[in-house]
């Protein structure tokens, strides 16, 4: 029984026009890429944790073939929002999808956290935000530090949830992010505070694409911090050690 995750998945099996291989041949059959891997790797008791940007698909039903995808694959999913999720929804209409659909291999991963006991981890998780918003191409007037304060809020959710678990069972937790807390001597200030506070020894990230000689293992600040975008690790799940 092992965890695994990858980040950045962006199925188009429902969107065939928003195929990520126009972005080079890193990318050359990467949806087929990802399964092979994932047959080969992952067993049916295992775990894997995908952190955001999932599916390009605009809506729930509409991204129907890509969660098809998923629930085909091997192990339990526990799926998170990225910047690129706009089918994402309410919690709990995510669920009533995921049950009219019968899909029973993926868990919802956000503002929440789960005890994995089998593993002896408990895992938690939301989207984050940017390091640099200069980086970003909002075409509307847009309040950053509101969408920074409420992601915070949103981590400090997941995380007082997971210390509940925590009192329970003594297990390390882990957190999910999409945006990553630092990249490139850039610090999100405010989510790693967060981290700090709450103790946490591990944080996996994604969102960073084509990245020439990724560094997947880092450390800041005390905390170990692992770069799990799917290009990065060429598109096998990463395992999760303790």
């Amino acid at each position: 029984m092992s965890v695994y995750v990858m980040a950045d998945l962006h199925l188009s099996l429902s969107v065939p026009g928003k195929s990520m291989e126009i972005f080079g041949k890193a990318w050359d059959h990467y949806q087929d890429r990802i399964k092979a891997n994932w047959q080969a790797e992952v067993r049916e008791d295992d775990t894997v944790v995908i952190p955001g940007d999932i599916s390009w698909s605009n809506s729930l039903p509409s991204a129907k073939e890509d969660f098809l995808f998923l629930e085909s694959l091997p192990g339990i999913k526990y799926i998170g929002k990225g910047n690129h999720d706009f089918f994402w929804n309410t919690t709990t209409k995510l669920n009533r999808f995921l049950e009219e659909c019968g899909y029973r291999s993926i868990r919802i991963l956000y503002n929440n956290a789960y005890s994995l006991n089998r593993e002896q981890i408990i895992i938690c998780g939301t989207r984050g935000w940017f390091l640099d918003e200069s980086a970003q191409k909002s075409v509307f007037e847009t309040d950053y530090e509101k969408i920074r304060q409420r992601e915070c809020i949103r981590l400090r959710l997941s995380l007082n949830e997971a210390k509940k678990l925590q009192e329970q069972s003594g297990y390390p937790i882990l957190v999910f992010l999409h945006f990553p807390p630092v990249w490139q001597g850039r610090k999100s200030t405010e989510i790693l505070s967060l981290l700090e506070e709450y103790g946490i020894k591990d944080c996996y990230f994604g969102h960073m694409h084509q990245v020439e000689n990724p560094v997947i293992e880092s450390v800041c600040n005390g905390i170990r911090m692992h770069f799990i975008a799917a290009d990065a690790l060429n598109f096998h799940p990463y395992p999760v050690r303790i």
